[in-house]
């Protein structure tokens, strides 16, 4: 029996749907400038682990906040948007990632123009 590619097909059909949805339909102000890094829809498709990411900490846990109050709505939404007999129960997850790709950014230009404090060193 072969591995189906149908939870990958599922995930991405949810992560453009899901980004379509939280800029066209979610009016929520606070959510920021959330976006949809990844999605991982388990192999019987009963659940989707959707993954977010914002530029702020803040951002991010408000955004959570205001996809976990609107979660039934999203899934009522991309039920519609994408025909499946039952719709996976919808998880969404902190991605950081791009908040330490921007932490590193600014250290090394910190450490470009100089600004960096010296290392505790315990050999010096």
């Amino acid at each position: 029996m072969s591995h189906s590619p149908r939870p990958e097909r599922v995930a991405d059909a949810i992560q453009i749907e899901l980004a379509d949805i939280m800029s066209r339909r979610l009016k929520d102000p606070r959510h920021g400038f959330l976006t949809v890094t990844a999605v991982e829809v388990t192999p019987d498709l009963g659940r989707a682990r959707i993954f977010i990411s914002a530029l702020t900490e803040g951002e991010l846990e408000e955004g959570l906040e205001t996809l976990d109050r609107a979660k039934g709505f999203i899934r009522t939404e991309l039920s519609r948007r994408i025909r499946l007999r039952f719709m996976p129960n919808l998880e969404f997850r902190a991605d950081r990632s791009t908040q330490r790709g921007l932490h590193v950014q600014a250290l090394l230009r910190d450490l470009e123009e100089g600004k960096l404090p010296p290392a505790d060193d315990d050999d010096a």
